[in-house]
């Protein structure tokens, strides 16, 4: 399952996440990895929750991103969900790209039974009409 939180710079996305994956390791028995541009968040999150700063590894294009993200996959067998703060930064993509990458990430979310929450910072409008069902926050 994929989910997405839509809003411009600054409208509360990462407080939105942060708030969702806390709640949500309280209720999981797996595995919930946090993936962001940084450790700055490292302390508003749950010490069960495991923080990777996205930047601190050589990835250059969102297909790299997408094999970071299966890579982290094929080593946690019991991995639930994933939350991805600053998609179009981490995932080294823009706007026009996002399609396709949310597209694999749906497929891999499929083939592994795991959830991936994604904030995105642009306004719900400008998001093509084929993800516009994903989105569950929209600020």
């Amino acid at each position: 399952m994929i989910s997405l939180i839509v809003g411009n710079k600054g409208k509360g996305k990462t407080k939105y996440l942060l708030d969702s994956v806390n709640e949500k390791v309280k209720g999981t028995s797996g595995n919930i990895v946090y993936l962001d541009k940084s450790t700055k968040n490292i302390h508003g999150l749950s010490n069960k929750v495991r923080l990777i700063n996205v930047l601190d590894y050589p990835i250059e294009n969102c297909d790299e991103f997408i094999g970071f993200i299966c890579g982290i996959i094929s080593q946690d067998y019991d991995l639930e969900e994933v939350y991805l703060d600053s998609f179009f930064k981490i995932a080294h993509l823009d706007s026009k790209q996002i399609e396709t990458a949310i597209d694999k990430l749906i497929m891999i979310s499929e083939r592994y039974n795991i959830s991936f929450t994604i904030s995105v910072s642009d306004d719900e409008s400008n998001l093509p009409e084929k993800l516009k069902p994903l989105i569950v926050v929209s600020l």
